[in-house]
Parts: C-alpha cells; structure tokens; sequence
C-alpha cells in the first residue's frame, strides 16, 4: 500500500523544507529552562542524535528570548521558539534568529499584535506555527470541542490571509484522539498549510505511546502531516525514537532498522527481552544513514519454529535451540553458532 500525500505549500524553516514532495519532518521539545544555554544546547545534541529534525524551546521571558542565537549557534538543527501569552517575545525571538515562531492563538489574540509578529517575520523570511490547542481555544460548550477548534483556526486563516502572509504551518492539538483526528481532517478543507501533528497531553509509557501511535498514524495514513511531535512526559529522545518506527512501520520512512521478535512461548529457553535490548543497543551505535534508504528488517526470535521460518521475511536475524542458535539470511541459515555468539555475529551481518 502506497500513501498519497496530501498536497500542501512549500515552507522553509531554517535549511529544511516541509510541505510539498519534502519529507515528513519529526520534531521535538527541549525540556530544559531555555536560560540554561549549556544544558538546552547538550540536550538538543541528543536530540540530533537520536533523529531529530526541528527542535521548539520554550521562551518564558526576554531572558529566554536572548538565549536563541546563542543556542543555535551550537546545534545543527532548525530552532522553534515557542511563544505564548508575550507578543513581544515572539518579536524578540525573530531577532535572536529563531527559524520559526509558534504562536497560541488561544492567547494571542490581537490583530495588531499579530500584525507586528507577521511583519517582522516575513522581514527575516521565517514562517509561523499556529499552534491550535484544545486547552486554550474560546470554548461554546463542552460538546462542540472540534468545531470550536475549527472556528479557531477559520479566525487565524482569515487574519493572516488579511496580513497577506502564507508561510504558515497549522496544528490543532487535542489529548482525545478522536477529536485531533476529525480537527485535522475538517483542516484539510480549509487550507493547504502544511500540517503538524501531534496529540498533546498523552501522557506517560504505554498511554502516550498509544495515543500518539493510533492518532498520529490514522492521519497519516491518510496522507496527511508534513511534520509530526510524539509528546511524551520524560525524556524527549524517546519521542524521536517513537516518532521515528510510525514513520517506519507505515513505510513512510524505509531508512533504520526493524527489529520484529516473537512474543515467546513454552519452547522459549532462553531470556529474549534482554536479548532484545542488547541487539538494540548495539544497532543503536550503527549509524543508520550509512545504510542507505533501505530499511533492515532483523529477526531475534526464542526458537527455531519462529526463525528462520515465520521470519523469512527478515534480512537477517538470529534463533535459538537447546544449546545453540541459528544465523539466518533471507530465510535461509547460514551457520549454526554457541548461544554466547550469535549477538555479535548477528550485528557482524548487518554491517556486511
């Protein structure tokens, strides 16, 4: 099955394209006190690491907002700053060289306001994300939260196209699924902005994971989404990594690896889940670029029922017996090996 994406306008952040035939961006959040110039920067390097393409930052105040043009001086990625409440911040961020501003039209709401931030950045040629959230949006009712949203969004579609100003990303964010869901869809019918998507306030774990998963996926699967956030509570490398196996389970993304395992049985002697993470962690210090486009698919199965069998599929992949283990290609075996050194030479193969 072969997604066709929706069609939307072009916009430059920094040296990235989003929108068009341009790849689906995955994004983040710093966590840290955006003053923290050392500690912001240290953890955006992980965040380039693990896969990110935009990070956003919180600007608090004009401390915060100085702080930009010293932090992007350290990173390689394209900076966000994230605004809300302060107008003037968003101003002051432009001059510190964000590469894009997100705005909350929940709280501000100012034409004239509006119009100051849309001056300054078309001046410097950044665009603007109208970062629409189900928390802070004019609510009618407790019943009508997506058509509240929409109405929202309707606004600011109006007010910039007023401002005559077109480079502009939307989201419209929602901790209930289902409402995210049906808000970017009714989107899509009012502008071709490109679209970021996300599920705010998922929460932690498993829940979040799910949330974002289903919602994010949905949407996708039905071409739509330029850039994508996978809002976790903790760490914010773990919504890159997540962001990253939904861009590579839909086929979106065919670079990295794949790693399926079985979920174990009776015939299962053997620890598989620590197995598991000790392939993960020896993938994780391969540089995925350096394999092309293709992605790896690798089997770590409990038995030689599951692999090399029902993991034919895989490009290589490893299983285990009594005493020892299999090493197998394509669904073919290549050798047999003690259990203590079927990890390695799995790893072996996949760099061949």
């Amino acid at each position: 099955m072969q997604i066709k994406r929706r069609k939307t306008k072009i916009v430059k952040i920094g040296s990235l394209l989003i929108g068009g035939r341009n790849n689906i961006a995955i994004q983040s959040m710093a966590n840290t006190d955006t003053r923290d110039i050392r500690r912001t920067v240290k953890q955006i390097k992980e965040l380039e690491r693990a896969g990110c393409e935009i990070v956003r930052v919180a600007v608090l105040d004009e401390e915060a907002a100085r702080a930009i043009g010293k932090i992007k001086k350290d990173i390689d990625i394209p900076l966000v700053a994230d605004i809300h409440f302060n107008y003037k911040l968003a101003l002051m961020s432009i001059h510190s060289g964000a590469d894009k501003i997100r705005i909350n039209p929940g709280n501000i709401t100012s034409k004239k306001q509006l119009r100051e931030i849309v001056k300054l950045a078309s001046a410097y040629g950044i665009p603007i994300r109208i970062g629409i959230n189900s928390g802070s949006v004019k609510r009618s009712g407790r019943e009508n939260l997506v058509e509240d949203m929409i109405t929202c969004a309707k606004r600011q579609l109006d007010i910039f196209k007023t401002l005559n100003f077109d480079q502009v990303v939307f989201s419209l964010k929602a901790p209930d699924v289902m409402s995210a869901i049906a808000a970017y869809r009714r989107m899509t019918n009012l502008t071709d902005a490109p679209m970021h998507l996300g599920i705010t306030a998922a929460g932690r774990a498993e829940c979040a994971i799910v949330k974002s998963s289903l919602g994010i996926g949905v949407l996708l699967l039905e071409g739509i989404g330029d850039t994508i956030r996978v809002s976790l509570t903790g760490d914010p490398a773990d919504e890159v990594r997540i962001a990253k196996e939904i861009l590579k389970t839909l086929n979106i993304r065919r670079r990295g690896f794949e790693i399926i395992s079985c979920p174990t049985c009776g015939r299962c002697n053997i620890d598989l889940v620590d197995i598991v993470k000790k392939v993960e962690q020896g993938l994780s210090k391969l540089d995925e670029n350096k394999f092309g486009e293709n992605k790896i698919k690798i089997a770590v199965m409990g038995c030689v029922v599951n692999g090399p069998g029902e993991a034919k599929d895989a490009d290589v992949g490893i299983a285990w017996a009594q005493t020892r283990g299999v090493l197998f290609k394509k669904g073919k075996r290549i050798r047999v090996l003690r259990k203590g050194e079927l990890i390695n030479a799995l790893l072996a193969e996949v760099i061949k």
